[in-house]
């Protein structure tokens, strides 16, 4: 698949040039006029690359630079300049751009330029996302800073609703580690009882309890030159969390029922789905192993959030599971897919593949029916409801607010919303807002 580029310039001849000489190396371009206009594209889809003039109308180059930076930090940016520019374009890079091209932009230099830049920010050939499928441009963000942060070796902390993918996501960044060879050991928090946990993790000598016939290395040394992954870490015991903050600090296990340290070659991710902030206020969390496990975080969005994603990951699924029996592959009917796009999913991806399987399962055709995928979503309205509905139901509620608000007092809450009393009352009464419901007093 071609790099995308994202080529901004209020010049039309330069424009055209230099998508010609970009789309004759082999890149998909899309060259838009205004640094508005390129905003709004990559916010559509994330490019894997920008190029954009210095000198604009309106936004320049370095407004954009700044916006880009603060939405995508991950996306380089090369910046075209005058001549007479080059000390702001030379102040660019300094707070963040990849480079710069001075004009006349020589076609030898432009290409060696993005070719520099796409390494650092396209998915190796043949790697692709490993096993992260999106389509969502601040997924394909996320997924463009778990590569740069793979290559390091700090720990770093996931979070999202439970079924979101930390774990996939987790494993990308094994994958794309200098510890890819070694072995990816995932632990769940929560599966683990806590008496059992702490010779689990870091393992017990013979005859340290009951039961210990023979010596057990647990599952950090089992993960030796590799990368272990903590998933649901807010529901570790308060009391294990100091043995484990010692772990990191020092890279040493001790074995229960042992006398010495045992030196240990990880690296810590982990991943939840709790407020550890939250937790730590009500001493459920320490502090200090949050900030020791938290040097990066990577906040992953629900489903419900990154819908155009949903199409795409049916498609993945129905071709995983057509794999493991080609003789059972299916397709959806449209109002089906039309369905599930619309559908909330509180269960996120887990939940959306546990439906695939479900239908994959019942279906007694080639076509799955949108019946039978409102039966494995639990029936219910799943619909996104239309603008005019949405808008609706949010004055509504706003409406209602005001009159909490103010202990219905129309004037006063008239007053807050920048409406005269004529009009607000014609809201309630199209809305069929009861105003004896709020009052506390005179209305006015």
């Amino acid at each position: 698949m071609s790099a995308r580029i994202v080529l901004v310039d209020d010049d039309p001849g330069l424009l055209k040039l230099l998508s010609l000489r970009l789309e004759s190396a082999g890149y998909a371009v899309e060259p838009v006029a205004s640094g508005a206009a390129a905003l709004a594209s990559i916010a559509r889809e994330r490019p894997d690359l920008l190029i954009t003039d210095l000198r604009m109308e309106a936004m320049d180059g370095m407004e954009l630079l700044r916006e880009v930076s603060a939405r995508m930090p991950g996306l380089p940016v090369i910046l075209l300049t005058a001549h007479g520019t080059i000390p702001d374009a030379v102040a660019a890079t300094q707070r963040g751009a990849f480079g710069f091209l001075t004009k006349p932009i020589d076609k030898a230099l432009l290409l060696d330029q993005v070719q520099r830049a796409l390494a650092i920010s396209a998915p190796a050939p043949g790697d692709a996302t490993s096993g992260v499928v999106t389509r969502n441009a601040h997924m394909a963000e996320l997924v463009a800073q778990a590569r740069v942060i793979a290559n390091g070796e700090s720990s770093v902390l996931l979070y999202g609703e439970s079924g979101t993918g930390k774990e996939v996501l987790a494993r990308a960044i094994h994958a794309w580690s200098p510890r890819s060879d070694g072995p990816f050991v995932a632990i769940n928090c929560s599966a683990i009882p806590s008496e059992l946990m702490e010779a689990e993790l870091f393992g017990y000598e013979k005859g340290a309890f009951t039961g210990a016939t023979r010596s057990h290395p647990g599952l950090f040394q089992s993960a030796a030159g590799g990368t272990v992954f903590l998933d649901e870490i807010g529901d570790m015991p308060v009391q294990l969390q100091a043995k484990l903050l010692r772990v990191i600090e020092e890279r040493r296990v001790r074995p229960v029922g042992g006398l010495c340290d045992v030196p240990l070659d990880i690296r810590l991710l982990s991943a939840t789905h709790r407020d550890l902030k939250e937790a730590i206020e009500t001493g459920a969390f320490r502090e200090d192993l949050y900030y020791r496990i938290n040097v990066v975080t990577l906040d992953i969005p629900p489903l419900r959030e990154r819908r155009e994603d949903i199409a795409v990951l049916v498609q993945h699924m129905l071709a995983d599971f057509g794999a493991h029996n080609p003789d059972a592959r299916r397709v959806y009917a449209p109002e089906a897919m039309e369905l599930m796009v619309s559908a909330d999913w509180p269960g996120n991806i887990r939940q959306l593949r546990n439906v695939i399987e479900q239908t994959l399962t019942l279906a007694t055709g080639p076509v799955i029916s949108a019946a039978l995928v409102a039966r494995a979503l639990g029936g219910g309205d799943h619909r996104i409801p239309s603008f005019a509905e949405a808008r609706d139901e949010f004055t509504r509620q706003y409406l209602v607010q005001l009159l909490h608000l103010t202990e219905g007092k129309v004037a006063q809450a008239a007053q807050i919303a920048q409406r005269n009393r004529t009009e607000f009352y014609k809201l309630l009464a199209r809305y069929e807002i009861d105003l004896d419901a709020y009052h506390e007093g005179d209305s006015d």
